[in-house]
């Protein structure tokens, strides 16, 4: 059976500037187990699969696969799927929203000028990590607890531990440990000055199967709870742009903004950049 699949750059400002995703389509009748092999083939941060929703509420329903592993929820993995099931021509159920059920349950994701954006879903986990849980951040970031401003759990599925740096500078000059032996995700982010063009600078570090540490080029996931966060705590008080990506020669962009309703949205743009048929 001829499956569609698409490579989705996300959250770039040009081609091969973002995260790239594979999705794909029509994915009925794979199992999981044929799916993790799919994702771990295309070796990307994470693949998605589409497939016929079972929320009556709900546009289409997504799978979400990292190499090793299912997630209930991702950021990039959002905008990208909503993107290649768009290019599809089907109508959705709500005038310019569209409805992704996944296994964090139902998201809504809007069109945004040229971009897409989708709400951000509730924390499964926040509060100050214990002193162990900072102690092993230290060691993946290879810095000194002086340096770090303020920590939380920012977990909306991933795990994510924030760390907030006292600036966007000292955010990019971390050279993180490369393996570690142990499960950890953390999210580093730090303020630009008031008149860049940007907020706040990101970087994300996650491990793989082996306790190899990678960095995310950019992160919907991390950006949603982290923006949370700093509106929570007072260091972001209206819309922003957030960059990440730089240390790997990405340009991502991150578009926050907060609603009348206080919701947060998270918005980037989104290119098709291959196209093809997957023979299985």
């Amino acid at each position: 059976m001829a499956r569609p699949y698409y490579l989705v750059d996300v959250f770039g400002t040009a081609p091969f500037t973002g995260n790239p995703l594979a999705v794909v389509g029509n994915a009925e009748g794979l199992t999981t187990e044929e799916m993790q092999a799919i994702a771990r083939w295309f070796n990307l941060s994470e693949t998605t699969f589409l497939l016929r929703p079972t929320d009556p509420a709900a546009d289409y329903r997504v799978r979400i696969f990292t190499p090793v592993h299912e997630l209930p929820f991702a950021g990039h993995p959002t905008l990208g799927s909503a993107h290649a099931w768009q290019a599809r021509g089907i109508q959705t159920k709500r005038v310019n929203l569209i409805t992704q059920e996944c296994g964090a349950g139902l998201v809504t994701v809007r069109r945004d000028q040229d971009r897409l954006a989708f709400v951000g879903p509730p924390l499964i986990r926040s509060g100050r990590p214990t002193e162990a849980e900072l102690a092993e951040v230290l060691k993946v970031l290879q810095i000194d607890s002086t340096q770090i401003v303020d920590a939380a759990w920012a977990d909306n599925g991933p795990g994510w531990i924030a760390v907030l740096l006292d600036s966007a500078a000292a955010v990019l000059a971390i050279q993180p440990s490369r393996y570690y032996p142990g499960s950890i995700d953390v999210g580093v982010v730090g303020p630009y000055p008031p008149s860049s063009e940007v907020a706040f600078e990101l970087r994300a570090i996650y491990y793989d199967a082996q306790g190899t540490l990678i960095e995310d080029p950019v992160t919907g996931s991390l950006n949603a709870s982290v923006a949370e966060w700093l509106f929570a705590t007072g260091r972001a008080t209206g819309d922003y742009v957030a960059a990440q990506g730089t240390v790997l020669d990405r340009t991502g962009r991150i578009y926050v903004t907060r609603d009348e309703e206080s919701k947060i949205w998270v918005g980037g743009r989104t290119l098709t950049v291959v196209e093809g048929e997957l023979g299985l």
